[in-house]
């Protein structure tokens, strides 16, 4: 995908970069969650499903509720613990759960004691009906391509194709920059066939602090296939950029996507919300589309932004351009 056609495709998008106001509070705490980073809820039957990365980086918890709200207070269990050595033992990052041929799988990050930041992704099954119950087996890693940084990984199907999606260092780049691509999957824990870049840092706003495409995450609204991502560093410049195809389109052809030009979700000190990205979304049986995100309520940290324990997990609604667009808005303020 060409500079060219990114910036001729996102001309329609253009607007998307700019300050947009933002709406009424949201029906949720806000924060939902402390402590609570790269959030993702998930809706399976009657239930609400919440995964995020704890601040320790050291296991994966899951908790479930009748409803978003009660996520907030809802005991969360332990479904797995970091290795005391070698692979899967530091850095437990950016869980997500997936229910997929009729089993629970959940993909994470992981590096190791001696190599923490030889990153690469993992999955877990579980075969009970209920995922709070049952045993959660390893499965091994997902192999991509390289083996270089990998991480947040996502799954979706769309017109009967399962895709995987995810951020990972291109070793041709010469530098620790991360892109997103997106390949089939052969089963829940292989993918198969071309894995394809779909974006890669080129804009000021996703090289501040780092150079980062990560965290990938998909919607299918309104004849589109949408893919928000997280980019720049993880402090005050981290926020959202967004990809989209027509939902005909082959979505393995670079051709098919197009990006903003611009962030479609930043800071705002108005609201005193700094740092929105990791985010997914969810679409509720009425309609209404939620992002669900991490954010800080202050901008300034001391230190390295990964080993400040302050993004917390917030839900808010997604709107809609009249011309179909995601209208993120503006992080909300915190309300109790």
């Amino acid at each position: 995908m060409t500079s060219r056609r990114l910036l001729l495709a996102g001309a329609s998008a253009a607007l998307l970069g700019a300050a947009l106001p933002s709406r009424a509070q949201s029906a949720w705490p806000n924060p939902l969650i402390p402590q609570r980073a790269d959030p993702q809820i998930l809706r399976h039957g009657e239930w609400y499903y919440l995964m995020a990365t704890v601040p320790e980086y050291d296991r994966l918890e899951l908790r479930r509720a009748r409803s978003i709200t009660g996520l907030a207070t809802a005991e969360p269990r332990v479904v797995w613990r970091m290795h005391d050595s070698g692979p899967m033992s530091r850095h437990i990052w950016a869980p997500e759960l997936h229910f997929l041929d009729g089993r629970w799988f959940i993909y994470f990050s992981a590096g190791e004691a001696r190599e923490p930041w030889k990153i690469r992704l993992w999955a877990l099954e579980n075969a009970s009906p209920d995922p709070m119950q049952g045993e959660w087996r390893e499965r091994g890693r997902i192999k991509t391509r390289w083996e270089t940084f990998t991480l947040d990984a996502t799954v979706f199907e769309h017109r009967g194709q399962r895709y995987m999606a995810w951020a990972q260092t291109d070793p041709a780049q010469k530098n620790h920059s991360t892109d997103i691509y997106l390949s089939r999957m052969a089963s829940p824990t292989a993918l198969e066939g071309p894995q394809l870049r779909l974006s890669r840092p080129e804009y000021a706003w996703e090289k501040v602090r780092h150079r980062v495409n990560e965290a990938p995450t998909v919607l299918i609204h309104g004849g589109r296939v949408f893919i928000s991502y997280s980019a720049a560093g993880t402090g005050a410049e981290y926020c959202l950029g967004l990809l989209w195809a027509d939902e005909n389109a082959d979505l393995l052809d670079a051709g098919s996507w197009r990006k903003s030009p611009g962030p479609v979700f930043v800071s705002s000190p108005e609201n005193g919300i700094y740092g929105p990205g990791h985010n997914s979304f969810i679409t509720e049986p009425d309609g209404q589309v939620l992002t669900i995100f991490h954010a800080r309520n202050y901008r300034d940290i001391v230190g390295d932004p990964l080993k400040d324990t302050g993004r917390a997990t917030r839900v808010q609604p997604l709107n809609f351009t009249a011309d179909g667009m995601p209208d993120f808005g503006l992080p909300l303020k915190e309300k109790p």
